[in-house]
């Protein structure tokens, strides 16, 4: 095991030296950034499109399914490296029949032949955690088989694990990615990743996002079978369809997809802010249209879940962004963030915020990017020491990708009164259940005490007003314990000043002559001075033992 740790960090360690200070992962920085326009970026990099393609195979499937990630980023790489990395949701090495047939009789306890009339050996994609095959069951149904790779899930939890090592070594030593919580970016892309490995959970996750989504009738997500499926075999509908960024211009010109983009805009809208269960990855190779003009929605292998506390958070920023108001954009990201109170970064990224909101002046689909802009606004706190929540960055990418998909099929779409509209049907839903009986008669139950005791109360209280025996008592300090502290001090010095007394009495009367004497000493000096003795070691013990118990038992 410490071999294979060491071989993952000196890979990791080859790609970051290599690629470190190239001009690509500058002009991407940049970018990021919004220092440059990613339309003006050179072409003209060190390393070729092909060359990083390649290093990411090496690297493994983490690294492939990272550069998947940012083959849905035009607004951060030129053209020809978007094209080289599409390749790898697709042109991954396949898996041989052979071992299809293997994975499938291990995990299903039955041959490919008996379950299915017919499937073709020839996979209709092949992607870094597993291939797709398609089949028909015995009953006539058309069905896509997903069978993941041999050993992929050892190799991602490894590769994994060393992202989080770096990521803990670069929060400890490095300002910038403490600033932009490095650390706590991985650990969400684990827990992603990991879950994306268990196909039981994306069989189960089709079923929720159908039942959630079954009103749109534009919309389609595939059924699993779950007698053909496991945590390594998803067996689900086929539907035909092809990648919305490969339609022809003339379909686009010929169709009207508005209405399905309305459709689509609302089903992720409710996702976010109403269902809290979200299609986490919408990139165009996930969202296929049928040759009738449906949306498949595939690939739920990566989903977010929100809490309702951060849906309402997050609708209050989708509001303030399709108004456009910078200080509700800000206060809504407050919100939703940890911070240590500044006043100055405070006005910092208030300020900051509106310039953000007055640069986007479009609302066609084309110009506007509210993907980028939310995760613009992710850069603005981390730069102003303001930590928001991660699901911002979640949101940020299922936006941007939503952004690429509506600015192909409708480009002149306004996302911002899509939203306006949504959210004005939800306030007013939200006001209409809040008037149910149901709501109303638990609202008065819960105030029948208040409202039955309240005349009473405020009788008593007028009366002692009248009467001027109103009290306000406040429990802020105990006088009686407080009172007694200061007798007891008193009471010390008293009995000290009159142990010393005796002593010094004692002292003088041994001078005088005594025909009774003990040990040389008159009788009377020599009893006063035991008893003063005697006093002074028992207040001692109290002060030492006596006072410490008390304070316990007060507490």
């Amino acid at each position: 095991m410490a071999l294979e740790n060491l071989d993952n960090y000196a890979k990791f360690f080859a790609f970051i030296l290599k690629y470190y200070n190239s001009d690509v992962v500058k002009s991407t920085t940049e970018t990021a950034l919004g220092e440059t326009d990613p339309t003006e970026k050179s072409q003209d990099f060190s390393q070729k499109p092909e060359e990083l393609v390649e290093d990411l195979k090496k690297m493994g499937p983490t690294f492939v399914k990272l550069g998947q990630l940012l083959s849905t980023r035009p607004d951060l790489l030129p053209d020809n490296y978007l094209e080289a990395l599409a390749d790898l949701q697709d042109d991954v090495e396949t898996i041989s029949y052979q071992e299809v047939e293997k994975i499938f009789e291990e995990e299903i306890g039955v041959s490919i032949s008996k379950a299915f009339v017919d499937f073709n050996q020839e996979p209709l994609a092949s992607a870094s955690i597993g291939q797709v095959h398609r089949a028909t069951l015995h009953s006539g149904r058309e069905v896509a088989v997903k069978i993941q790779r041999p050993g992929v899930r050892k190799n991602f939890i490894s590769d994994l694990e060393t992202l989080q090592k770096m990521a803990d070594l670069a929060v400890n030593y490095s300002k910038g990615a403490r600033k932009y919580a490095l650390d706590n970016v991985v650990e969400e892309l684990r827990f992603i990743l990991l879950n994306e490995l268990d196909y039981n959970k994306e069989a189960q996750n089709l079923l929720t996002l159908r039942e959630n989504l079954k009103k749109f009738k534009n919309l389609l997500i595939p059924a699993p079978v779950k007698e053909y499926s496991s945590s390594k075999v998803l067996t689900m509908d086929y539907i035909e369809g092809k990648k919305i960024t490969s339609l022809g211009n003339l379909k686009k010109v010929e169709t009207d997809f508005t209405p399905i983009i309305d459709d689509l805009v609302e089903a992720y809208l409710q996702q976010i802010v109403v269902d809290g269960f979200a299609h986490a990855d919408p990139h165009p190779g996930n969202i296929h249209l049928t040759p009738d003009n449906k949306v498949i929605l595939m690939d739920l292998g990566m989903v977010a879940k929100f809490s309702p506390q951060m849906m309402e958070k997050i609708m209050m920023l989708m509001v303030s962004i399709s108004k456009k108001d910078g200080d509700a954009m800000a206060d809504a990201l407050l919100e939703m963030s940890d911070f240590d109170y500044d006043k100055t970064k405070i006005a910092s990224f208030r300020k900051n915020i509106n310039r953000l909101v007055l640069e986007s002046t479009s609302t066609a689909a084309e110009d506007m990017e509210t993907g980028r802009i939310v995760l613009q606004m992710n850069r603005i706190a981390a730069n102003d020491e303001i930590k928001i929540a991660v699901e911002l960055n979640i949101l940020g990418k299922i936006l941007l990708n939503l952004d690429q998909i509506i600015a192909v099929l409708t480009p002149k779409y306004d996302l911002q009164q899509a939203i306006r509209r949504f959210m004005e049907k939800m306030v007013n839903k939200r006001m209409k259940s809040e008037l149910k009986p149901e709501n109303l008669y638990g609202f008065l139950l819960d105030n029948k005490k208040l409202v039955e005791n309240l005349p009473s109360r405020l009788n008593k209280i007028t009366e002692n007003l009248a009467n001027n025996q109103f009290e306000i008592k406040i429990q802020a300090l105990d006088e009686k314990r407080l009172t007694d502290g200061f007798q007891k001090i008193a009471n010390r010095i008293t009995v000290g000043l009159i142990i010393a007394a005796m002593i010094i009495g004692a002292a003088l009367l041994m001078r005088i002559p005594s025909a009774f004497t003990i040990l040389g000493y008159g009788v009377l000096p020599f009893i006063f001075f035991l008893i003063a003795i005697s006093l002074g070691l028992f207040l001692v013990y109290n002060i030492m033992f006596k006072d410490e118990s008390f304070k316990e038992q007060k507490k």
